[in-house]
């Protein structure tokens, strides 16, 4: 295996010095996560400063470290980089990853999505070349060049996640990935606390267009009303603009979709090619997110056809639509892991799936965050999505979610309660066999606990397909 960074490439990619001729297989940030053969870079974070934690990285494995003050460990010196600042370059890795790369670059972003398009992505792609992807949600300031910097040399395809919570991160982190391709899934009500509007979310999510490569290519959601504005502002730094959508004049339009508790059966047309396939996964977001992927694989010169056949085997994601059998009593039950984060679009899109499932449906559903002064009202208007996907309980907790649950009918309310915590044994006590529950909240409500809990009761769980 060929080395990710030799000591001197690393060198000349951050202006820094080293007293080793080592050799990187990988780069960690995290000490815990440190393999054999990892540069570890010590980042200096808001709780924790990576320089602590130097020893630890390099006694489980990693040959060397990169730091920008001194270690009080004479031995480790000779495995040492010593750069001005390690944020600084960990963006000086990527950037050098990223310019030395043959690899046709897709960047995906949106306000409901991104990670599962990425990750299709991936899934698709793998089947056709080598394809590098952001591990998890790495789409921040830190993740982006964290993503670039462990960039194989062979990579044909590399296919990065950008996030944002404010207007202006979107650009800082697109200049670095320069993509071929870029990605907006859809506008929707995300981070109106800070940026106050849906036009003000389109136009920070559109800086992913200042990073394209000339003649890039701008995939947007053709059906959202942000379409317009997101299209005009792609086109302002030269990209060709390809729809996606159920609109007539869509470049990868939806003709007819068959939902099913398990996936949906397609029929689309893109460029005029008649595409019929089935994606692997449940929901109509789903379907959505499949043209915008065989958009971007045409766009790469990828096979469409192959592509389409490969998203029958999409795997669900951990906190992102995961299934998972748990017992119930001497019955079973059926969860849904969809407790990563949540805003309005994506907890209507999850109830959707819950409504589209037999069984006594259960959803249990935290705050969502980051809504500013409208977090109220569009925690209420839940309500009706709720009926729509007959909910027999709900079950919620924070201060936002309780007017969701003044606003369901009390047929339907189970109960609510201040935080996670307290709710858990509520919903645990409620489940019955046959019954299939939703999970869902921003990640600052801390849904996960209750999807472990349920997971790791009394007797074994078993994965669901």
């Amino acid at each position: 295996m060929s080395a990710l960074w030799t000591a001197a490439e690393a060198v000349a990619a951050t202006g820094g010095r080293t007293f080793g001729g080592w050799t990187a297989q990988g780069i960690a940030i995290d000490s815990r996560a440190a393999q054999a053969g990892d540069l570890f870079i010590a980042l200096r974070g808001p709780n924790h400063d990576g320089h602590g934690f130097v020893g630890d990285a390099l006694r489980r494995g990693a040959c060397a470290a990169v730091v920008h003050r001194p270690i009080g460990e004479p031995a480790v010196l000779g495995r040492l980089l010593e750069v001005e600042d390690t944020q600084r370059a960990l963006e000086a890795l990527g950037a050098a990853a990223r310019r030395r790369s043959r690899a046709r670059f897709i960047a995906v972003t949106g306000s409901v999505g991104k990670t599962g398009t990425k990750e299709a992505l991936r899934q698709v792609l793998g089947r056709q070349g080598p394809t590098h992807a952001s591990s998890a949600s790495h789409n921040n300031h830190w993740g982006v060049p964290l993503s670039l910097a462990r960039l194989p040399l062979d990579t044909r395809f590399a296919v990065l996640e950008l996030g944002m919570n404010h207007a202006g991160e979107i650009a800082a982190l697109t200049r670095q990935a320069r993509p071929h391709v870029a990605i907006v899934t859809t506008i929707a009500p995300a981070h109106l606390e800070h940026l106050g509007s849906l036009d003000a979310i389109a136009a920070a999510k559109a800086e992913i267009f200042e990073g394209l490569e000339p003649d890039g290519v701008a995939i947007v959601n053709r059906d959202n009303p942000q379409f317009a504005r997101l299209a005009a502002l792609a086109r302002h730094h030269g990209a060709r603009v390809v729809g996606f959508g159920t609109a007539d004049d869509a470049d990868c339009r939806l003709i007819a979709a068959e939902l099913d508790g398990d996936g949906s059966e397609v029929h689309a047309e893109l460029h005029g090619r008649v595409l019929r396939y089935r994606v692997g996964l449940a929901g109509r977001h789903w379907v959505d997110n499949s043209l915008a992927v065989l958009a971007a694989v045409e766009a790469v010169g990828g096979d469409v056809a192959a592509a389409a056949d490969a998203l029958a085997g999409l795997l669900p994601l951990a906190g992102r639509g995961a299934r998972v059998t748990i017992a119930v009593g001497d019955g079973t039950a059926l969860l849904l892991d969809e407790s990563y984060n949540a805003n309005p679009a994506s907890v209507q899109a999850a109830l959707r799936v819950l409504g589209s499932l037999p069984g006594r449906r259960i959803a249990v559903l935290g705050d969502m965050l980051e809504l500013g002064e409208a977090g109220p009202r569009l925690h209420a208007e839940l309500a009706e999505s709720v009926t729509a996907a007959g909910v027999d309980r709900l079950f919620t907790c924070g201060p936002l979610m309780a007017h969701l649950h003044e606003a369901v009918a009390p047929a339907r309310r189970g109960a609510h309660a201040p935080d996670a915590q307290v709710l858990l044994p509520l919903v645990a006590a409620a489940i019955e066999p046959g019954d299939v529950i939703l999970v869902k909240g921003s990640l600052g409500s801390r849904m996960a606990p209750i999807v472990e809990a349920l997971r790791h009761g009394p007797h074994a769980d078993r994965r669901a397909g």
